[in-house]
């Protein structure tokens, strides 16, 4: 790996974004590692975590302007379609990490710009401290946030991402906090370290296989538009839980409450 370092704790694959001269920026090299490494987490039956951060005390500061240029030159050699490329890899790697049954934990500090901010909203938990300046500045560069859009207004809401996408102003963390755009904000860089574990641990007193479940009963819930479907969905849900209740997480998450013990999945 060039751009990102990744190291495995316990139940947790942690994955720092490691261009601290570009502050993170995102290019597409790191979008390869990035879904290589994600993975390979989700082919190991320890990890139940994703910790996603930045090097240096910033967390991202959106794409990577040498491959702007670059497309920019193929554009100019005739592959009209590298731009459409460019940006819809980096929409990929956001729904992978959406979409991913790990439990992906955002932590963030300094900048979260642009593809930043998407990343930090396609994660299950977002945690900052103070430090943290968000923004879609796309619209003052004369872009859309063409792949952050769906992400940001499924965190937020419609009226916050329109208000947010359509001035690019910058939000603070206080004001990411009252949004909902983050989940917890810390006064500095230890209490986010601190929170962290706080979450990690958390994760590790559910089972595996029923935070896997859960995580797509919710991602399924947010679809839902109409009463037939809403039906569909929770007759899938009941389903779910059928077979989570007779399978072996469920009889052991039994017996280890009527034993008063932990399960065995909590290490």
């Amino acid at each position: 790996m060039q751009t990102i370092i990744d190291e495995t704790i316990g139940i947790a694959c942690h994955l720092t974004l490691n261009r601290p001269q570009q502050r993170n920026a995102i290019s597409l090299q790191m979008v390869d590692e990035l879904l290589q490494k994600l993975a390979e987490a989700e082919e190991d039956p320890q990890v139940r975590a994703l910790v996603l951060r930045g090097a240096e005390h910033n967390f991202c500061a959106g794409g990577d302007i040498a491959d702007m240029l670059n497309a920019q030159q193929g554009a100019s050699d005739g592959n009209s379609d590298v731009f459409f490329h460019l940006n819809r890899r980096f929409g990929e790697l956001m729904e992978r990490f959406n979409r991913t049954s790990l439990i992906v934990i955002a932590v963030l500090e300094g900048a979260v710009m642009g593809g930043g901010f998407g990343l930090a909203c396609s994660a299950d938990i977002a945690i900052a401290d103070r430090s943290c300046r968000f923004a879609l500045p796309e619209t003052r560069l004369g872009l859309p946030p063409a792949q952050i859009a769906p992400f940001v207004v499924a965190r937020v809401g419609l009226s916050q991402a329109r208000r947010l996408a359509l001035s690019g102003a910058k939000v603070n963390a206080q004001q990411a906090l009252e949004i909902g755009l983050i989940h917890e904000l810390l006064d500095n860089s230890e209490a986010l370290e601190g929170a962290l574990q706080e979450h990690l641990g958390a994760i590790n007193a559910c089972a595996p296989g029923a935070l896997a479940t859960t995580k797509q009963i919710l991602l399924d819930a947010a679809r839902v538009s109409d009463e037939t479907a809403l039906g569909q969905l929770l007759d899938g849900a009941a389903q779910q839980f059928s077979r989570a209740i007779q399978g072996h997480e469920g009889r052991e998450g039994a017996r280890a409450f009527l034993e008063k013990r932990s399960p065995e999945w909590q290490h």
